[in-house]
């Protein structure tokens, strides 16, 4: 006979199922763990004897052989404690999912894989039957879609594998009520922030620079901003996540999760990540790591659902540079190593900031210049054209110039008003992802401009040998544009406006 239960483990980013199994079988007594198991596992063998002794079970005289499977995935964690304890008894069960450390007297103990592991059962097993430890409820209880059996000790989980149906479980209540503002398309719900930490009343003139943020929000287009030190591209880059969509509760579920992964506190919020390395930023830091039983995600996959942020973007390393070229065109981002390979999920908006030259001063009509052509060129070569025809939208920022008469402008209320109307439009035409991200064929269908907006287009790109791709985002930024206006038909003024913010 073969008793089975589920638990996970990580690999890469993302959990996978895996089905502990335990038998008994005529020998000399042993205890056997197979299935790419690491020391943390083959270790809980001494654990969970230890602990099934000190609540008066005895282990039969035979040759004990546990298996996870599939055996071809390697395993990790303490947290496989209570799952191989529970499928050492009597009951078959295969649909419950446990999770926990035992201590030497049965006592379970809660371990910090569980966390993010849990998110990801959450989203592939709703409604899944999950034993965890009571120690961490008020961490693990919002957490939507499973229905949890809090213990804290190995009799407890014994008495629920043994009674599962007739026993009370907590129930879904926290899931959906955050506290935060809300709002309803297409009967999903989607969560937002009411409150700016950083307002766009602060940026003072910059409205080209202001319209092209907007417009970036609106879509989740590539934007990079060019103008001289003390201009405001910081400024704007950082009030940026306060206008972006609002979100739903898988992609606030999943920004947890790679905070969890990444060893930082966690919390539910609407805030969408926003992420800033530094130029000094190694090249594994910001892409990930990986290694046989650890994957270590970078700032792309940290950036999922946010706001990538490099400053001063010339003095980032050309090999990074060179490596964004994959996330940003495909929104995915793999990692081969010898004993794994993993593929990090990057649809992240990608922000960048730049000086004109080296010096900085090369726009500025009060200060004097102090590089040279070669200085520039080699300061601008840095940017190669495949990395630079990815970027949607491109910002040359106008010198700061101080007048406390001239008006402000757009607010970042106002401005977080005309995101939500163009993000309603976009999900009410079906889009499964916003109109930054749209590949080929979704542009096809969403981005169809009439005949005076195509000898437009087609006009534009042989007089500026616009690329293939160049040309597919200009449609792109021109669909927001027109859904900022609210609307359905994209128009030639969209078009005109859209190739206005192209770097040619």
């Amino acid at each position: 006979m073969v008793n089975t239960i589920l638990s996970a483990t990580s690999f890469g980013t993302s959990a996978k199922v895996i089905q502990v199994e335990a038998t008994f079988i005529r020998g000399l007594p042993n205890f056997n763990i197979t299935g790419l198991a690491h020391s943390s596992i083959q270790e809980s063998k001494q654990r969970v004897q230890a602990a099934l002794v000190n609540i008066g079970v005895t282990l039969p005289p035979q040759k004990i052989n546990i298996n996870l499977s599939p055996v071809d995935i390697p395993k990790s964690g303490g947290h496989f404690d209570l799952p191989i304890a529970l499928a050492l008894q009597k009951t078959k069960t295969q649909d419950i999912f446990a999770f926990g450390e035992l201590g030497l007297d049965g006592s379970v103990k809660y371990t910090d894989s569980i966390y993010p592991l849990l998110l990801d059962v959450a989203l592939s097993h709703k409604d899944a039957k999950v034993i965890v430890p009571l120690c961490a409820k008020e961490l693990l209880s919002p957490i939507p879609h499973l229905q949890f059996y809090f213990v804290a000790h190995l009799q407890e989980a014994i008495n629920i594998l043994n009674n599962i149906e007739s026993m009370p479980h907590t129930a879904d209540s926290k899931a959906h009520h955050f506290g935060f503002a809300s709002l309803e398309v297409q009967g999903e719900q989607y969560f937002y922030n009411q409150d700016f930490d950083f307002d766009f009343s602060d940026v003072q003139g910059q409205d080209i620079a202001k319209r092209a943020a907007l417009i970036a929000a609106a879509g989740f287009h590539n934007f990079i901003m060019e103008g001289s030190p003390g201009s405001g591209k910081s400024m704007i880059a950082k009030r940026l996540l306060y206008i972006l969509p609002p979100s739903s509760l898988r992609e606030m579920m999943e920004t947890m999760k790679y905070q969890a992964l990444n060893k930082q506190s966690t919390s539910y919020t609407p805030l969408r990540a926003f992420r800033n390395p530094h130029q000094s930023a190694s090249k594994s830091s910001i892409l990930g790591s990986a290694t046989q039983f650890e994957a270590k995600p970078g700032e792309v996959a940290l950036a999922h659902n946010g706001i990538l942020f490099f400053d001063e973007l010339p003095h980032f390393k050309k090999d990074i540079l060179e490596s964004l070229r994959e996330p940003l065109e495909n929104n995915k981002l793999s990692i081969s190593r010898v004993h794994s390979k993993i593929e990090y999920d990057t649809n992240f908006m990608f922000v960048a900031a730049l000086n004109p030259c080296p010096c900085g001063n090369l726009l500025s009509k009060n200060k004097e210049c102090r590089c040279q052509e070669r200085e520039i060129s080699t300061y601008r070569g840095r940017l190669s054209e495949p990395f630079l025809d990815r970027i949607d939208l491109f910002v040359q920022m106008n010198e700061y110039e101080q007048d406390k008469n001239s008006p402000q402008g757009l607010d970042s209320k106002k401005m977080q008003e005309l995101v939500f109307q163009a993000f309603k439009m976009q999900k009410q035409r079906g889009q499964k992802v916003f109109n930054g991200k749209l590949d080929e064929r979704e542009i096809e269908t969403y981005c169809e401009l009439d005949s005076h907006s195509l000898a437009l287009l087609n006009q534009a790109s042989e007089r500026f040998s616009l690329s293939y791709r160049s040309v597919n985002k200009v449609k792109k930024v021109a669909r927001t544009i027109a859904d900022i206006a609210q609307e359905e038909q994209i128009q030639k003024s969209h078009i005109l406006e859209a190739l206005s913010y192209r770097r040619i």
